[in-house]
């Protein structure tokens, strides 16, 4: 059965008169709100989505970036910054990741650049513009790409243009909280990283003394038709490795 076989086939979705229990407002989505739900809704039903959740260390990198925003007042690194680099690496080393399944279902397109997205919110709705050739980028230029590429977003929109192309997609709920979440994948990328609030947790330490060390929860959701489990672990742990190396800010 194809896609459009097996929606056909699924019962309506209940109606009601929601005024019957009480008063309501009703508003109009947005233009950006109706396309983005109804990619949404085609990637979550197409796509077998499994979702990975882990947290890396970050103490260390998070130290560098307050150094670094300290010595650069011209130049504000975020989190987001750095996990779109660290993302870039991640991509070299696991081309499964840097691939989209073609049209047919039979073969894998490997990609041999490293586009990354990056999910904004803006007031009409969720944009997701693609910083292009990452792997080129110092961590200055992608800082800037990220912070011209979201203010664009949330003021004047983007085009279709700005939008595709990514190899991998990143939606950050950092400056927000949370533990987790499944985030759906941006078709026709097989893999979206979702990153939360970072939180202090105690860890033993030498002489069974108490070290707090800063780590930042991930969600790595996945296509099963392409990556299994074991490869979304390494993912995540190579994203670790790079946060605790000084490679990020070399």
């Amino acid at each position: 059965m194809d896609l459009n076989s097996l929606i056909g086939s699924l019962p309506p979705l209940p109606e009601a008169d929601f005024a019957e229990f009480g008063e309501v407002e009703v508003r109009k989505l947005t233009r950006v709100q109706r396309m983005t739900g109804q990619f949404l809704a085609r990637n979550w039903i197409a796509i077998p989505h499994v979702s990975h959740h882990d947290e890396i260390d970050v103490t260390g990198a998070e130290l560098r970036r307050a150094e670094w925003n300290k010595a650069n007042q011209g130049t504000k690194i975020t989190p987001v910054a750095l996990l779109v680099k660290a993302l870039a690496m991640a991509l070299d080393e696991y081309p499964q990741f840097n691939a989209s399944l073609a049209g047919d279902g039979q073969s894998i397109v490997f990609k041999k650049y490293f586009n990354i997205g990056v999910a904004v919110d803006t007031p009409g709705g969720l944009l997701v513009p693609v910083l292009r050739e990452v792997d080129k980028l110092g961590l200055s230029e992608i800082a800037e790409a990220v912070a011209a590429m979201a203010e664009k977003a949330r003021t004047k929109g983007l085009s279709i243009a700005e939008m595709s192309g990514s190899s991998i997609s990143l939606t950050s709920l950092g400056h927000l909280g949370g533990t987790a979440f499944t985030p759906i994948i941006n078709a026709p990328d097989v893999a979206i990283l979702g990153a939360t609030a970072m939180v202090e947790r105690p860890v033993r330490g030498a002489e069974d003394t108490i070290v707090w060390k800063k780590m930042l929860p991930l969600s790595l959701s996945y296509d099963h038709r392409v990556i299994n489990g074991a490869d979304a672990a390494r993912f995540v742990n190579a994203i670790g490795r790079t946060f605790a190396s000084d490679v990020l800010f070399a």
